[in-house]
């Protein structure tokens, strides 16, 4: 794959994607696969999906070629505790150390959008609604 001895760094993610995605012998499976417990999707086969990718999907050639992920929706309720993510500014001292999520907290309105109001577990409103991608139940 090189030219010469000195370029050999540049080919070398190249070629460890090609081993880490090629099928071994003696497993069956990918290197890749066995440590992900799936197999490796390069971005264009998710707009392009090659054949690969569709047998592994079970998408049979007469239906619609695109993939379509499944989402699920998270579905809160007045009353369910859920622990709210905490945005840092990058600054912090503590570095990787900093907790991540605060709570819980207790779902007091839910509305459609998948904004919620959240109340703390003494009965205070949290000054703010905030958005359902940034929260998580809490199992207590």
């Amino acid at each position: 794959m090189t030219v010469t001895y000195k370029d050999w760094h540049e080919m070398l993610p190249f070629a460890l994607h090609g081993y880490r995605t090629s099928v071994c012998t003696s497993t069956g499976a990918t290197p890749f696969s066995l440590v992900y417990g799936m197999e490796a999707v390069l971005p264009v086969e998710v707009q392009i999906p090659s054949l690969r990718i569709m047998k592994e999907a079970d998408i049979s050639e007469a239906h619609d070629p695109g993939i379509q992920q499944k989402v699920k929706r998270r579905v809160y309720q007045i009353g369910d505790l859920v622990i709210k993510r905490i945005i840092l500014p990058q600054s912090d001292p503590r570095g990787k150390w900093t907790p991540t999520y605060e709570g819980p907290f207790v779902v007091k309105k839910v509305f459609s959008g998948g904004a919620m109001i959240l109340a703390t577990m003494d009965g205070e409103d949290v000054p703010h609604p905030v958005n359902a991608d940034i929260v998580k139940k809490y199992y207590a």
